[in-house]
């Protein structure tokens, strides 16, 4: 296991894919939950998603701005996961326009279904978290 504080290329290759991210807040309950969560790695090397304003991680993240994410690689791939963790910022702006690239992700939006899906998500009100990495951990076996 590496605790290097900076990703490597295989951590930004398995951030870039459409996997799911399990986020911690550091004020929350004890012990953590974390929460599977659709996320975007910018090329800033932030790590961003979308919530709602009143969302209980929301307010959490006002008391203490600290959080942490997860993503591992699927069954049947080589074991890799990576974690960063550091603080977030809340942002009230791009937050609908990262949701709809994040869906157009994670869904096939010829989908008509999919597609309503995407239509109902919009409609909400939302806020950008972006977590900026200071500590980086993996394991790659």
């Amino acid at each position: 296991m590496s605790t290097e504080s900076t990703l490597t290329d295989e951590d930004r290759a398995l951030l870039r894919r459409p996997l799911h991210g399990f986020f911690t807040v550091a004020s929350g309950p004890v012990p953590p939950q974390p929460r599977p969560v659709w996320f975007e790695f910018a090329d800033d090397h932030t790590v961003q998603l979308f919530t709602g304003p009143d969302a209980l991680k929301v307010r959490h993240l006002r008391a203490d701005p600290r959080a942490s994410m997860v993503v591992a690689a699927p069954v049947g791939e080589r074991e890799h996961w990576v974690a960063v963790s550091g603080p977030v910022t809340i942002e009230t702006d791009g937050a609908h326009e990262l949701a709809a690239r994040l869906a157009a992700r994670y869904w096939d939006l010829d989908d008509p279904v999919r597609a309503r899906d995407l239509e109902g998500l919009l409609a909400e009100d939302y806020v950008r978290l972006v977590l900026h990495p200071e500590r980086v951990r993996r394991t790659v076996f």
